[in-house]
């Protein structure tokens, strides 16, 4: 009997940066989970998330999701969460360490680009970046603005 096709995981997406995509040249990407108390995810299930400020650190040999803004459960009493506490992200060791090193390289980081469930468990997508001059954002609006042109010029020809 043949084995049925395997289904794709199903993703809901909570959060993004949409800025980061602006502001960073994107190197490389990386899924990450995330270590989360009850209330914050059912906050995240809410969609309840803002991780814009946020950034990712090293300490200690283990990444952490800093600055990223949950805010605590409107009914969790004593045992809620505090809104910006840091939170490990949970990856294999070879990539910790290859982004470890990767960060100590001058002009590199890592930020959160968006906040997910897959298949019920809440992971980060994060990415190590490096910083865009100014002459690099121009470009990219150029980019994007000729991208818009073509677009609306082969849409116009279609009708």
């Amino acid at each position: 009997m043949a084995k049925p096709p395997a289904e794709k995981p199903k993703t809901e997406t909570i959060a993004t940066n949409r800025r980061a995509h602006f502001r960073y040249e994107i190197l490389d990407r990386f899924e990450a989970g995330m270590a989360l108390v009850g209330s914050e995810v059912k906050q995240l299930r809410a969609k309840r998330c803002n991780i814009e400020p946020a950034f990712v650190r090293n300490r200690n040999g283990a990444l952490w999701l800093i600055d990223a803004s949950i805010p605590p459960y409107d009914s969790g009493g004593y045992t809620n969460h505090e809104e910006k506490r840091h939170r490990k992200l949970l990856l294999h060791q070879k990539e910790i360490l290859g982004i470890i090193e990767s960060l100590k390289t001058k002009g590199r980081t890592c930020v959160p680009l968006r906040i997910y469930f897959k298949n019920g468990l809440a992971k980060a997508e994060i990415a190590l970046v490096k910083g865009k001059t100014l002459g690099d954002e121009r470009e990219s609006i150029k980019e994007r603005e000729v991208k818009k042109e073509i677009a609306r010029a082969t849409r116009v020809r279609l009708r």
